[in-house]
Order: C-alpha cells, then structure tokens, then sequence
C-alpha cells in the first residue's frame, strides 16, 4: 500500500470518529461510524491473503448490520418524538435496538462470536487499531445512551466478563486471546457506565494503555501463537522480563496499573447496593487472570533449547523505533500510585 493511500485511511479513522464525537444528531453519528467502517476496510484486507479478506468480508458484514440496525433505531425514534437529538431517547425499543446495534459494532457478549474470528486473520498493526480504536466512536455513543438501558447494559457487561474470561482459556492463538480479553474489559467498562461515566472512560483509558503495549510486544518478538513465546528470551531478553507484568496489569492483578479501574468499578458497585453483581465481576476476573498466567509461564518459565541461532538475534542492533513501546509498558505498570490524580483529572 502507497503511503499517501496509508495516510489518507488514517486520516478518514480519525475524521470518523471526529465527527461522531462532535455530533448530537444521530443521523451524523451514524455517518461517522460509516467513515470509520469503510477507512479500515483496505487495511484489513491490505495483506491480501485468503485469511485477511475471509476476515475483512466478515467485519464488512457485521459492521452493516449493525450500522443499519442503528439506523433504523433512529429512524423508529424520530417517528415517535419528532426529533433526531440524542441525548431524546424516549421509545423503549428503539433503545434497546439502538444498545443492542452499539453492543453488536464493539463486540459485546453474546454478540461477539465475530470479533475473535476477524481479529485472528489480521496482522498485529490492524488488530491494534480495531482492538483500540474502533472502540472509541460506539463507546462515546454508548455513554450518552446509558442512563436509557440500565437492566441491558448490565446483562451485557456481565456476560462480557464471563464470556471473556472462559473463551480465552483454551486458546492458543494470542490474536484469539488478546479478542477475548478486549470483551472482557469492555464487560468492565459497560457495567459501570451508567452510574459513573468517567470511570468506565478511565477503564477504557486504562485498556487501550495496556492493549497498546501487549501488541507491541507481540509484533517486537514477531510470535502470533502461545509456542512460540518460549523462543522470545533470545530474541529480545529485557522486554521477555517486562511481558508478565504486562499481562498481569492486564489481568487486573496489585500493584500494577490494571487494578486502579477493577478497584474503582467494584466499590462503585459497592456503593449502589449491587453487591452480588460485583462479586460476580470479581470472580469472572479470575478466568482471565489465569490465561494471563498461562501466557507468562509460557514466555518465561518455558526455554526452547539452546543453539546458536536462537541465541544471536538479541545481539544484534534493533532498528525498530522504541518510543512508544516504552511509553506505553510504563503506563501499563507504574500508574496505581497516581490513582488519586488520575480519579481527580477523570472525575472533574
């Protein structure tokens, strides 16, 4: 792909969810999401390999139903009240075909069978930008809706942490795990989003931070499956050291960075008297925990064995640009401390 192409889909991404962000009328949130849609179209396929266009056909697929689904719950309410705005949702079921389109778009449980599948046949660089990015547009939708859909944005956030804690578990493709691990914090993240919208935009901080750190590290090692980690010390032996802690940052665990938002959701749960519910997130916690574990024995308690071209590559001079990798392991692993500035920059 020609730069110039490059930078004109690059971009359109960012114009897309400019205008979504900007908009109070739905009709230009849906026309965002669309800019959005078709800009990582040519990405996805870019590779032009079967699994990539196999993958780039099923996300063009899921993202128009659910596009024309929005679309269509708009339209139903519009009929209903006279207007477009909205933050004027006033029919029931335009909400719940307009959260359950929105769930549909960022891969909510159960409607996230599609995610793993198209995040699998992708290079790391785009599954980066769908994990992340695409996330941001359908999120600023959803926190201006919450208040209208409390009862479904529970079901869906709890499901999402269930779904993403247990589908991970036996996974051995890391495209298919760090899939799973995006539904499991975006469960997180929907969970709380109708009593404290900031903390569910802390959380989703919090997330991008560390998934932007996990796939860095994937494509420095060059390694798409669980096996080949064992090989990662020769090729890069201080970012091996660094990686558990990365992957339990993601798995939520004291005193890293991933706790700060896992602690917060449960004590607002706590506060609004649903402590069943919290106990419930908790324990589905524990699921993704443990095939984060499994990850790090992998990397670093399993050695390939020795032979001299497994050992060199580690001595040679990396070319790659390190800036943001390092930027972002130091986001993912030090941030707890500042969690009352971060409270206090969030929540005001």
């Amino acid at each position: 792909m020609s730069p110039f192409l490059m930078y004109l889909l690059l971009f359109a991404l960012g114009l897309g969810t400019t205008i979504t962000f900007a908009s109070s009328h739905w009709f230009l949130a849906w026309v965002g999401l669309e800019i959005n849609t078709i800009a990582i179209l040519p990405l996805m396929a870019s590779l032009h390999h079967p699994r990539a266009i196999e993958a780039t056909l099923k996300y063009f697929l899921i993202q128009a139903t659910a596009a024309s689904t929005l679309l269509f719950a708009t339209i139903l309410n519009a009929w209903s009240t006279g207007q477009w705005d909205i933050t004027h949702m006033t029919d029931p079921l335009s909400v719940i075909l307009l959260t359950l389109a929105l769930a549909l778009k960022v891969g909510l449980a159960p409607l996230h069978t599609w995610l793993p599948e198209v995040l699998q046949g992708l290079d790391l660089t785009t599954g980066l930008i769908l994990s992340t990015w695409q996330k941001l547009a359908p999120f600023a939708l959803f926190i201006q809706i919450a208040s209208y859909n409390s009862i479904l944005l529970l079901v869906l956030g709890l499901l999402s942490m269930l779904v993403g804690g247990w589908g991970g578990l036996n996974q051995t493709q890391l495209r298919k795990v760090l899939a799973y691990s995006s539904i499991a914090h975006l469960g997180w993240m929907v969970i709380i989003l109708q009593f404290v919208p900031a903390l569910s935009f802390l959380a989703l901080f919090m997330y991008i931070a560390m998934t932007f750190s996990m796939f860095l590290v994937f494509k420095w090692i060059g390694t798409t499956n669980i096996n080949a980690l064992a090989i990662s010390w020769a090729k890069a032996p201080a970012v091996t050291a660094l990686m558990p802690l990365v992957l339990l940052s993601l798995g939520g665990l004291p005193p890293l960075s991933g706790f700060m938002p896992k602690w917060l959701i449960l004590q607002e749960l706590s506060k609004q008297d649903m402590g069943v519910i919290a106990t419930l997130a908790a324990l589905t916690a524990l699921l993704s925990l443990y095939f984060y574990l499994r990850l790090s024995y992998a990397m670093t308690l399993t050695m390939f064995p020795n032979n001299l071209a497994g050992v060199l590559p580690w001595r040679f001079q990396c070319s790659q640009v390190t800036f943001l990798f390092a930027m972002s392991i130091v986001v993912t692993l030090v941030l707890l401390p500042v969690t009352p500035s971060a409270i206090t920059l969030f929540f005001c």
